[in-house]
């Protein structure tokens, strides 16, 4: 059974940094590629940065230079380094793993930002 397992999530300061990890089990994992999104109270689930198979990176504009997803093949597992968190990063972040109509979803993990 296909299984994406967040952690990492916490309570920061702005200013701070945390280390999300999803750790996939059940895919063949360098088969996928791998994205993290995030969901802010009242808003829309959004894309925050995805990494291909072939290591190609991506980010959205509000986190690039800030963030930085990277991927381990050998520990099936997906990262995002997050630096200067600002209080608008504060969402529930959900790891997703994508090889074209397959589509699978991690049950998310909680940053919250806030002095």
């Amino acid at each position: 059974q296909v299984q994406l397992v967040e952690s990492g999530g916490g309570l920061v300061q702005p200013g701070g940094s945390l280390r999300l990890s999803c750790a996939a089990s059940g895919i063949t994992f360098s088969m996928y590629n791998m994205n993290w999104y995030r969901q802010a109270p009242g808003k829309q689930r959004d894309a925050v940065a995805g990494i291909t198979r072939s290591g190609s990176t991506n980010y959205a504009d509000s986190v690039k230079g800030r963030f930085t997803i990277s991927r381990d093949n050998t520990k099936n597992t997906v990262y995002l380094q997050m630096d200067s968190l600002k209080p608008d990063d504060t969402a529930v972040y959900y790891c997703n793993a994508r090889m074209n109509y397959l589509d699978y979803w991690g049950k998310g993990t909680l940053v919250t930002v806030s002095t």
